[in-house]
């Protein structure tokens, strides 16, 4: 069997964390707390595949450097703010992770990522967790603007521009829509 192509496999790695993206901007812990414990459990499982999938993401970063290319049709303003744009995004989930890291460091009690994987040895520095749970938030929103920017910016792309930007990161099934 043949690996998939890089490309390949950052679509499929793009379109995994979509999902668990919005549903972190959506859901919260206190959201799923009013469920039930099963929901605890599911939330935190999703955050484990969320995390993993954002550390994947920051080490082919780091490893092989950003595989977005401006593409020739983009011009001026629109090719300076490509760059930083991708590289915001991935560095943002990355410092999500990482604050996500710090939350359960400094906790009281050990929390436990998708219920096997023990966050980090806690501390219990009260005050640290609360800055820290406030960091981690607006990080993350930020961050969703940021991924809601980066969304409309390739709409505008394919509309405007009309270059392969979208279609190309687009599965190729629903390629035939755009």
């Amino acid at each position: 069997m043949q690996m998939p192509t890089r490309r390949a496999a950052l679509k499929v790695l793009h379109w995994t964390v979509v999902p668990f993206f919005v549903w972190f901007l959506v859901v919260t812990p206190a959201d799923v707390a009013r469920v039930g414990s099963w929901a605890i459990t599911l939330h935190s499982v999703f955050g484990l595949i969320f995390v993993t999938l954002a550390l994947i993401w920051t080490a082919d970063l780091l490893w092989r450097g950003l595989a977005s290319r401006p593409g020739p049709k983009l011009t001026g303003r629109a090719r300076q703010i490509h760059r930083p744009l991708h590289l915001t995004l991935i560095w943002g989930l990355f410092g999500v992770a990482f604050t996500g890291f710090l939350l359960g460091l400094t906790a009281s009690r050990v929390l436990m990522a998708g219920t096997v994987l023990p966050i980090a040895p806690p501390l219990g520095l009260e005050t640290a967790n609360h800055w820290v749970g406030v960091i981690h938030t607006v990080e993350f929103y930020g961050l969703g603007a940021v991924a809601a920017f980066h969304a409309a910016y390739h709409i505008w792309r394919h509309v405007r521009l009309r270059d392969n930007a979208l279609r190309i990161m687009t599965p190729k099934p629903l390629q035939r829509f755009l």
